[in-house]
């Protein structure tokens, strides 16, 4: 993917007849950043876990008579959970709108910066002195007026990522800090360091404009190295921190189309009451997961694995091997052959119990 990406720059700037000397730095540590992600990205599906929802997740996505269908989905959820949060705002609105403002604001970034460093777009003079016209990868494009709202936005666009990654990032900070809950349990690299970068960027790079635009040049030159160490510094540390999960989140949509071949699938019914708690193809990939890390719930009779037994009949397993163990130790007489099994009930419906809704109340099994 490295090697790759080194291409595309060469091609993209016409044998680096577009390229920025001045930038090499950021070119250097994005295909750093690359080599990480992509490392890291590998390891990850090797993982047991990750590599069964991999495998299925395709195999759900590309199945015979459901393609049309699974890419309609595809558009809908990727719409709606990847570009849209809604599973964040579900959780918590002031979340929701911190995660967007963040998420906009890096992918706005993030298109405008790419592209002009690896020289696959830049800007020349038109026909009119007073245009500017568009190349993007060697190819000209649309031109504008030199002082029209277009030119004032295109120009202004890091500016704008920049006043959308502020806000967001301070309402981060803010449930983090008020949150008692929530900071028992955060950790300064993973939690406040990333905050921490994005906010660095965002105002290194306000500076800039602020520099250039009322002041002058003044100390244009030092704000330019400060946020040229804070950039590369955040594309450095982008595989190994938390920022990672931007590239593990459209794969997740898999897990999505693993849940629907489950449910059109045969479930499985427990082994000791006879209720269907899952799927069956759900029960045979966990007994294969845990085998894979080394773990073997496999029990004698007709069971035959733990993974077989329902979640109710797995507490009542529990409490009746309790209570064998405390007959013997007393003296007392075993359950007898042909009794009821003992199940455990709710005390409640559980209704409006959990905050996933529908999802919950799909696994809940009195």
């Amino acid at each position: 993917m490295t090697v790759v990406l080194a291409v595309l720059i060469l091609v993209g700037s016409r044998n680096l007849a577009h390229f920025d000397a001045a930038l090499v730095a950021y070119t250097v540590a994005i295909l750093f950043a690359t080599f990480g992600l992509t490392y890291r990205y590998s390891m990850w599906l090797e993982r047991p876990p990750t590599r069964v929802y991999w495998r299925r997740g395709w195999q759900a996505f590309l199945q015979r008579g459901s393609r049309w269908r699974n890419l309609r989905s595809w558009v809908q959820r990727f719409t709606a959970d990847v570009l849209g949060n809604r599973f964040i705002f579900q959780r918590s609105g002031e979340r929701g709108l911190a995660h967007m403002l963040i998420m906009w604001g890096c992918i706005l970034a993030a298109a405008i910066t790419f592209p002009l460093v690896f020289g696959w777009l830049h800007f020349i003079p038109a026909d009119n002195p007073d245009w500017y016209r568009i190349v993007v990868f060697g190819f000209p494009t649309i031109a504008f007026p030199t002082h029209s709202v277009i030119a004032h936005l295109i120009f202004h666009g890091l500016v704008w990522a920049s006043l959308l990654v502020i806000p967001g990032v301070m309402l981060a900070m803010r449930r983090r800090m008020r949150e008692e809950g929530l900071a028992s349990v955060q950790r300064y690299a993973e939690d406040m360091l990333p905050l921490i970068l994005l906010f660095a960027v965002s105002v290194t790079g306000l500076m800039l404009t602020a520099s250039f635009t009322w002041l002058e040049g003044y100390a244009y030159s030092f704000i330019a190295i400060l946020h040229a160490i804070t950039v590369i510094g955040t594309f450095i540390w982008l595989p190994f921190g938390k920022l990672f999960h931007i590239f593990q989140r459209p794969a997740q949509l898999g897990v999505s189309y693993y849940k629907d071949l489950g449910r059109e699938g045969e479930a499985a019914r427990c082994r000791r009451c006879g209720t269907e708690f899952t799927s069956r193809m759900h029960a045979v990939d966990l007994i294969e997961v845990e085998r894979a890390l080394g773990y073997r719930y496999e029990i004698d009779g007709s069971a035959e694995h733990y993974q077989w037994i329902c979640p109710p009949c797995r507490r009542a397993t529990y409490a009746a091997a309790l209570g064998l163990a405390w007959a013997d130790q007393r003296g007392g007489t075993p359950i007898e052959s042909g009794a009821p099994v003992p199940t455990p009930q709710y005390a409640n419906s559980g209704l409006g119990e959990g905050p996933l809704g529908s999802e919950d109340a799909e696994n809940y099994h009195p």
